[in-house]
């Protein structure tokens, strides 16, 4: 996702990209790195609104990766233009207009939700997770706690993540006819509710796992995952600022394998393409209160998480092999890795029952996994049972 600069008229301020400010040598880069309202600093206006961070914050500040998005997403399009929208068609599946729109419709939503997120971040200091205070950082580092060198690896990711995503998406409509579902209208209500609760819980399950093992398997950790928790005090704008094939294995592992195995048809499969961009975003908004939509829709789930503890889990760095889980927070407590985090900000007003049950920072659930069992072995049981459904 592209890092967010000021682009309001009303501040008259220059945009600054990622790309702009190349560093030769420490002196370089401390002379060269440019206090930047939203990126390197907080606004110090306080007679701003919502909607004035909302648009100062919509569009991205890398100049490249929002032409690489645009021409991703116009490539579908293009390509019906070119041979046709029937001749794309694979049958079984939803029309290739309709991949081509869950891709536009899903860029949009990533890029305004993130905007929403990170005025209400900059607009109500007072329902943070993290103190005011924890944001006042080191010269040379952005709000979240990252130095150019980390930003400059983590732009060309991000390029990485559009290519790989765009290829995994439109790979899966070609590869696996029917992976795209069309509407089933013999499906009512109840059972397309019932359906996405369980495709989210397998999700999740998925995430949970991939995750831990991100945390535990020194390599997956060292080469792959700790570029993620350069983020020590994350915005929405860290979802998907990760090491690209970090991005790639989760949406296999994620929605890939719960759509083959808990298949949605085609409303459904919407709702969750967007339902999971809000609860990722908010996860990572720095803000834990009822402007969560995702979350606080969800609170009614045994073991609901709020984004307070996904927080704690990027304070900790290495030492936060604890609070995995995408959705729900079921594997969590059942795991042993829920922490309640800073559940006491904001007066408990974010607070879930599990958190209020808590002392401090203890984490509840089963004893701890034994010594002889890796966190692979769930996806492995995965992968098996999505190659056994494929077969038959």
């Amino acid at each position: 996702m592209c890092r967010p600069t000021d682009t309001s008229q009303k501040r008259n301020q220059k945009t600054y990209s990622v790309d702009s400010v190349k560093a030769t040598s420490p002196n370089a880069l401390k002379s060269k790195v440019p206090t930047k309202v939203y990126s390197w600093e907080e606004p110090k206006d306080s007679n701003l609104k919502v909607r004035d961070h909302f648009s100062s914050l919509l569009f991205g500040g890398s100049v490249a990766n929002t032409v690489l998005e645009f021409v991703l997403l116009a490539a579908p399009y293009l390509a019906m233009f070119c041979f046709g929208s029937a001749s794309l068609d694979v049958p079984g599946s939803m029309p290739f207009l309709g991949v081509a729109n869950i891709f536009l419709v899903s860029a949009i939503v990533r890029r305004v939700y993130n905007a929403y997120m990170e005025a209400v971040f900059f607009s109500f200091p007072q329902y943070r997770t993290q103190p005011v205070k924890e944001h006042k950082l080191k010269q040379r580092t952005d709000l979240m706690g990252r130095d150019m060198e980390q930003l400059e690896l983590l732009d060309w990711h991000d390029k990485m993540t559009m290519i790989s995503q765009f290829a995994l998406n439109f790979g899966l409509y070609f590869v696996l006819p029917g992976f795209y579902p069309v509407t089933d209208e013999s499906i009512g209500f109840m059972n397309r509710f019932v359906k996405i609760l369980l495709n989210h819980y397998l999700l999740s399950f998925g995430m949970y796992w991939a995750h831990r093992s991100c945390h535990v398997v020194p390599y997956l950790w060292e080469k792959i995952h700790s570029i993620h928790h350069w983020a020590k005090h994350p915005l929405s704008r860290n979802t998907y600022e990760d090491h690209w094939f970090d991005n790639f294995a989760n949406a296999i592992i994620g929605h890939t394998f719960a759509q083959i195995l808990v298949p949605l048809d085609g409303p459904a499969f919407w709702f969750s393409r967007i339902f999971r961009i809000f609860e990722s975003l908010e996860k990572h908004s720095g803000v834990s209160c009822g402007f969560n939509l995702a979350h606080s829709v969800q609170q009614w789930l045994p073991f609901a998480q709020m984004p307070h503890h996904h927080d704690w889990h990027h304070e900790g760095f290495k030492g936060s092999n604890y609070t995995f889980s995408s959705l729900g927070g079921l594997w969590d407590c059942l795991f042993g890795t829920r922490k309640a985090g800073r559940c006491s900000s904001n007066n408990w007003y974010s607070a879930t029952r599990e958190d209020k049950s808590m002392k401090g920072e203890k984490a509840v659930g089963s004893t701890p996994l034994p010594d002889w069992f890796s966190p692979l072995y769930p996806l492995v049981g995965l992968t098996v049972a999505v190659f056994v459904k494929l077969s038959q």
